[in-house]
């Protein structure tokens, strides 16, 4: 997420931090360049221009406090703009009506049904009772994919074989009623913003039901194109914010930066992951931390507290103390490891992580995989004592697992290694997220 203009911003940053004192002359060169850095990043254009005047304004008229250096001070410039340019603070959903309607819309293949059952898993674990609606009667299967994702995340699911979209979204309402539904989720077919006739049935959809939230989806990787046609849909409807779908696979983000100043709905929801629980609040501060390089610890920590069990790092911890962290643990911090969503994703959100040092850790979310291969192929013997392991023993492993004796030699050195490190860390007060300095070592 953001990879490319995180890697532009963080060359701009390095040159900037070593400025004496603000002058016209480098303030001009450096806001060229971050401006540039936002066009490749496929920002909107006069959204590129107006935050680099803003931020030229600020850094001319701001007198520099004695204590802060010149550059720290220009990066603290580009970083409010950009907070600013994001939103400033997180937008919340509106529930209103019993039950609440919230209905999704875009165009086709932007990732609705998918996202629909993410914001129903969102809600749910907030303590709501969901129910979604399939309205989508165009799509071959579309109705069978969100049955399946009901079922994964236990939602129920509205349908009917009629062809009437209105109808159907009007009686799931009112089914969701009678089950005393907080929220009722329509997933709506896709449509292109100039087929008139699609686009006066989702009017007359938001028109019947009156939803509080009619919520924008659209695939963040297509840059422009997604800002242009929620443009094109709040032309249409009265939109009330904006969902990015496939973040995970963004590099550039300029959906993201361009997208409130341009329709003036505010993003939501980000979708981080293909997985059920892959759908973060927008947060307009966290995410410029992000851009700019600067990590994320919240998210960070947010995620650990979700995945980790404290119950379990309270028994690491002890191990750890104890020099008996055995393999077994180890593979059991890999599965909450995996838990916590992409490896490379994780890395950003540690402040001081920059793109030069993910490239050189060459992290690799396979890797996880070969590792818990090598450990389950392992005896119960092995896992806790992995001197054991001689070379017979490695021919053994190797074959079982599927992967070379060179990788088995590599991780046992690199536990032997981590098992030192965390013995560290497990002295450390209040000691429980999983020792990320290590992951991406196996390589």
């Amino acid at each position: 997420m953001f990879g490319q203009i995180t890697e532009r911003f963080e060359s701009i940053f390095r040159t900037v931090r070593g400025l004496g004192k603000i002058t016209d002359k480098n303030i001009n060169t450096t806001v060229r360049e971050v401006r540039r850095a936002l066009l490749e990043a496929d920002v909107n254009f006069t959204v590129a221009k107006t935050f680099v005047n803003r931020v030229k304004e600020k850094a001319q008229g701001t007198k520099v406090i004695q204590s802060v250096k010149p550059g720290e001070h220009f990066i603290k410039i580009v970083h409010n703009e950009l907070v600013n340019l994001l939103g400033q603070k997180t937008a919340e959903l509106t529930f209103n009506g019993s039950p609440a309607v919230i209905m999704l819309v875009g165009l086709q293949g932007a990732g609705k049904t998918t996202t629909a059952g993410k914001l129903a898993a969102r809600l749910k674990k907030q303590g709501k009772s969901i129910s979604l609606v399939a309205s989508d009667v165009y799509r071959p299967a579309a109705i069978d994919q969100l049955r399946v994702i009901g079922k994964q995340i236990d939602v129920p699911v509205y349908q009917e074989s009629t062809s009437n979209p209105t109808a159907i979204c009007k009686r799931g309402i009112e089914n969701a009623r009678s089950m005393n539904n907080d929220v009722v989720i329509i997933d709506s077919a896709g449509r292109f913003h100039v087929d008139d006739e699609m686009m006066n049935e989702i009017q007359a959809i938001a028109e019947t039901v009156y939803p509080c939230e009619i919520l924008f989806v659209a695939d963040g990787m297509t840059g422009q194109d997604a800002v242009n046609s929620a443009l094109a849909f709040y032309d249409r409807l009265p939109l009330t914010g904006v969902i990015l779908t496939k973040m995970d696979g963004d590099a550039r983000g300029g959906a993201a930066l361009s997208i409130l100043e341009v329709i003036g709905k505010p993003i939501k929801f980000i979708g981080s992951s293909e997985k059920m629980d892959g759908l973060d609040a927008f947060d307009p501060e966290r995410i410029a931390g992000r851009i700019l390089g600067f990590g994320d610890v919240v998210s960070l920590v947010e995620k650990a507290q979700d995945a980790i069990d404290e119950n379990q790092a309270q028994d690491f911890k002890k191990k750890l103390l104890q020099n008996s962290f055995t393999l077994d643990d180890f593979r059991l911090q890999l599965q909450q490891l995996k838990r916590m969503g992409s490896i490379r994703q994780l890395m950003r959100m540690i402040p001081g992580m920059n793109q030069k040092a993910l490239q050189e850790l060459n992290l690799d979310d396979n890797q996880m995989a070969w590792c818990e291969a090598i450990i389950n192929s392992m005896t119960t013997e092995e896992r806790y004592q992995p001197l054991l392991i001689d070379g017979s023993r490695r021919q053994r492993i190797a074959q079982g697992s599927g992967r070379s004796v060179q990788e088995i030699n590599t991780l046992l050195k690199q536990f032997t290694t981590m098992k030192k490190m965390m013995k560290k860390m497990g002295k450390i007060k209040n000691f429980g997220l999983p020792e990320m300095s290590t992951i991406g070592r196996f390589n």
